[in-house]
């Protein structure tokens, strides 16, 4: 039996996001990866449901998805970026990053039930532990947010 970790293949289904990043329900953001570009870029796809637990407060009525989860849901893509491309170079190692940062957040309409999010993500740059990444998201082709990300790498104390 080896170690060496399986190949990512696509799409990157929920179960392997879930050997990748720390979320559960009803935090974990992202349900599909459909492209990626290690090191470079990644397309991820989160499917919008009535059942999402925020819709009971947000807002009765008129269900519209928060602007911060959908920040979220970008900085997960750009962990699953991260995480990906680590497996892909057959490093196994899955550090823990925090977002540090978010810059010029725009929403320029609103995400509701029956939505699909396609979140796009790319590396600007990566120094000493941190990354930077442009980051967007469109429903139907139209983009709805965006906004610059910096995620760094957990320090153990």
């Amino acid at each position: 039996m080896s170690d060496a970790p399986a190949p990512v293949t696509l799409p990157v289904n929920v179960e392997q996001i879930q050997q990748l990043l720390p979320h559960r329900y009803p935090f974990l953001l992202v349900d599909r990866v459909i492209e990626i570009v290690p090191d470079q870029s990644v397309v991820a796809l989160k499917n919008v449901t009535i059942n999402e637990p925020f819709f009971n407060g947000h807002f009765p009525g008129h269900p519209v998805m928060p602007g911060v989860l959908i920040v979220e849901a970008m900085a997960q893509t750009a962990g699953l970026l991260t995480q990906l491309s680590n497996r892909m170079k057959g490093n196994t190692a899955n550090p823990l990053f925090y977002l540090v940062k978010v810059d010029n957040a725009r929403f320029s309409a609103p995400v509701v039930p029956g939505d699909q999010l396609r979140l796009e993500v790319s590396v600007k740059r990566v120094m000493r532990g941190m990354g930077l990444f442009a980051a967007r998201t469109l429903v139907d082709g139209k983009e709805v947010a965006s906004c610059e990300l910096m995620c760094a790498a957990r320090s153990e104390k």
